[in-house]
């Protein structure tokens, strides 16, 4: 079963069950635009190279990740590997792009993306996510929290126009994702982990029912959980 495309609450997974559950429907609002040749960036283990290939019109999937990057499964290897200033392919290579929680990770994120706009087609569409609310992870490589405001600006400055950017959650979104980070990553007992484990499961239950991410504006106050768009070449 793949945990990012397959996710369902559970008591030992209230941690990612938020984040991972916006990814996917934030994917799956948008794969409409994904067409012919796909750059996976920061791909990881690519876990959502099957659920693209079969709910999109991409025919080529191909994955990128930095040279050393962290391993998370030792079966699935990136197709290309780069140094984080050239992209090994030439100008125009790609249809369209996507970038899941990687651009938090890009301590120059102009290069990053200066190098995927260089890459895509004219029309070429880049998909992304970023976090907001989120624990430090992979450090010492945990750059950024983006605002709605500065992820534009960047995308702005490397080319992008028709740059749409959302909120992956509210403020009820936001507390659960807080309390399942609380409930399985804080230090505490096992005990203790397993009975908050079974009391806040209903609760972001819940939370989550409440949150209508899609009614979020970025206001004075407003609490989001983490960002995602795209953004055309």
């Amino acid at each position: 079963m793949n945990n990012f495309t397959d996710i369902k609450l559970k008591r030992n997974n209230l941690d990612i069950y938020v984040i991972r559950k916006a990814i996917l429907n934030s994917i799956t609002e948008n794969i409409y635009r994904f067409t012919g040749d796909l750059l996976d960036i920061g791909c990881g283990k690519m876990p959502y190279r099957d659920y693209v290939l079969k709910h999109s019109k991409v025919k080529s999937y191909v994955g990128l990740d930095i040279e050393m990057a962290l391993e998370y499964d030792a079966s699935v290897k990136p197709d290309f590997t780069w140094d984080g200033e050239t992209m090994p392919f030439e100008n125009e290579s790609f249809d369209c792009a996507l970038g899941t929680e990687v651009l938090e990770h890009c301590p120059e994120p102009a290069i990053i993306l200066k190098e995927v706009y260089r890459v895509l087609k004219p029309e070429g569409i880049f998909f992304f996510t970023v976090p907001f609310l989120w624990n430090l992870h992979e450090v010492p490589n945990d750059e950024y929290r983006y605002t709605p405001f500065s992820l534009e600006r960047h995308l702005k400055n490397a080319g992008f126009n028709e740059i749409e950017i959302k909120a992956t959650g509210g403020w009820h979104a936001s507390m659960a994702q807080m309390l399942g980070l609380w409930a399985r990553r804080s230090p505490m007992s096992k005990k203790k982990r397993k009975y908050l484990s079974v009391a806040l499961k209903p609760i972001i239950n819940y939370l989550m029912k409440k949150d209508k991410s899609s009614q979020v504006s970025f206001k004075e106050g407003q609490m989001i959980t983490g960002l995602y768009g795209t953004a055309k070449k």
